[in-house]
């Protein structure tokens, strides 16, 4: 049984300015081809995959040439046509070259936007349909924040969608698409879809599954699961910030050759969503800038430290507004000792020099966003230039044992472990300010490492707040979503 692989991601912003293209998919170590992609990334998809497709001693594994994340991550905007086709075209060729296969997995993101194609993962899959021919197998994994509907499953047998965000069961769904391939394969798995829009669109710092309403939701997709056998369930939360037609909620349903049991798990799971819709467009409480850095001073004041100020609106990296309000607060001690990880500006890392001064204005000016450069003054601490995906950062300290880490890229601190592999320790300050939505929580919420967390944005309805009406969509019709509009709900596709 041959079986191959390929990986093709991105969550792409499409109202950034910067296009996403071949350049930022190759660094060193990306493309990745053979063994190199088969343990590309051993705790996600593609982990789980390989390692349960290599208990079974009749499959082979044929690694396709794939680019990796880009090494700007999510922090760029459309895929431009050139690079899809530069990398489809290449999957599609060796693809042809190596077959026959039985089965390919693809470990997709499904927010991939793309210049001139509507459905980037369903258009691959397409071509990856005409390449391996009719009876080939195929199956992907997915991110909860794609833009999905039908079209995906019109050319491949299986789907699997990370269920939790923060995401720890990618490596889970992996595992799935390998025993199910395999499967489907063998002919004892005959799947069968349902395919449910559903028309509501959330920003992402609403959907925490740590928490009611999401949480209740994804619960309802794992009873389902749990008491059909065979059965797979897939939540959809959609992806705002990329315009394009699939954007919104989306529930789907997988069986092995029942459909009407598809059909139900899927609607009701979609019909549970829709009762809630109310709670899940509210489920987060957002302060303002500067309201939520008076709430940290009264948190540090009443010991209820460390304290997170997480700006989930900064989709470049370079916004300056939670940076510049911290830097005009730090002169009354109230907040302690601040740590503001990360703004970035790849010129800021080139310039800092260990062990020398550091002043200069850093971030700001990617677009509209990120508000105007914020100077930073103090002595260069370390710089690093072997950060994941070609990243880099350098630590400045500014006084007060506060510090500003600058990055190449966006960068979400996420773990813990991230700051100490820079050889900050988390535990010594009072504030702790970060860029990220949701994936934060993951070491700060769950860990019970911070007591106290501050979710803020700037006031002005910029890219990435929680007001969506405010952004310039062109292919997406806002009023066809709640709470943006009057749908009359869940459609079956």
């Amino acid at each position: 049984m041959r079986i191959a692989c390929l990986m093709f991601v991105h969550e792409t912003v499409t109202f950034l300015a910067n296009r996403t293209t071949i350049e930022d998919f190759t660094y060193p170590g990306s493309p990745a081809t053979g063994e190199a992609l088969l343990n590309a990334e051993p705790r996600s998809y593609m982990g789980g995959f390989v390692q349960v497709a290599r208990e079974y001693a009749d499959v082979e594994l044929v690694g396709i040439e794939s680019p990796l994340w880009p090494r700007t991550g999510s922090g760029s905007g459309w895929v431009t046509r050139e690079t899809f086709e530069h990398f489809t075209s290449a999957m599609v060729r060796e693809l042809r070259a190596k077959g026959p296969f039985d089965g390919v997995f693809m470990a997709l993101h499904g927010a991939m936007a793309v210049d001139g194609i509507a459905r980037p993962e369903a258009e691959l899959a397409h071509r990856v349909r005409e390449a391996v021919g009719p009876k080939a197998k195929l199956a992907g994994t997915f991110d909860p924040h794609g833009n999905e509907d039908a079209q995906f499953l019109r050319h491949a047998e299986l789907g699997f969608t990370v269920k939790y965000f923060p995401h720890y069961d990618s490596h889970l769904q992996g595992q799935r698409a390998a025993r199910t391939l395999v499967r489907t394969i063998r002919g004892t798995y005959a799947p069968t879809h349902a395919v449910v829009k559903v028309p509501i669109i959330t920003p992402t710092v609403m959907q925490w599954t740590g928490a009611s309403p999401w949480m209740d939701l994804v619960q309802r997709a794992l009873v389902w699961e749990a008491r059909e056998p065979d059965l797979y369930m897939n939540v959809f939360f959609g992806f705002p910030w990329s315009d394009v037609p699939d954007a919104g909620m989306t529930i789907q349903a997988i069986a092995n050759g029942d459909h009407g049991l598809a059909h139900r798990a899927a609607v009701d799971v979609a019909d549970f969503a829709w009762r809630r819709r109310k709670e899940l467009v509210r489920a987060a409480t957002i302060h303002s800038i500067r309201d939520g850095v008076r709430h940290a001073a009264e948190a540090v004041s009443a010991g209820r430290t460390p304290v997170v100020l997480a700006d989930h609106s900064d989709r470049s990296g370079h916004a300056t507004w939670l940076l510049r309000e911290l830097l005009a607060s730090g002169h009354t001690g109230a907040l302690g000792r601040v740590l503001i990880a990360t703004v970035a500006d790849p010129e800021a890392v080139d310039a800092a020099v260990p062990g020398e001064a550091f002043d200069r204005a850093v971030g700001g000016l990617a677009d509209e966003s990120a508000g105007e450069p914020v100077r930073v003054t103090g002595r260069v601490l370390a710089r690093d230039e072997a950060g994941r995906r070609g990243g880099s950062w350098a630590r400045i300290d500014i006084g007060g044992g506060s510090e500003v880490v600058i990055s190449r890229y966006l960068t979400q601190i996420i773990e813990l472990e991230q700051l100490r592999a820079m050889g900050i320790e988390p535990g010594a300050f009072e504030v702790i300010a970060i860029k990220s939505r949701v994936h934060f929580r993951r070491g700060f919420d769950d860990s019970g490492f911070a007591p106290t967390i501050l979710l803020v944005e700037p006031d002005e309805p910029f890219l990435g707040t929680v007001r969506l009406e405010a952004l310039p969509y062109r292919h997406v019709e806002i009023g066809r979503f709640y709470p943006y509009g009057d749908p009359s709900g869940p459609e079956v596709m």
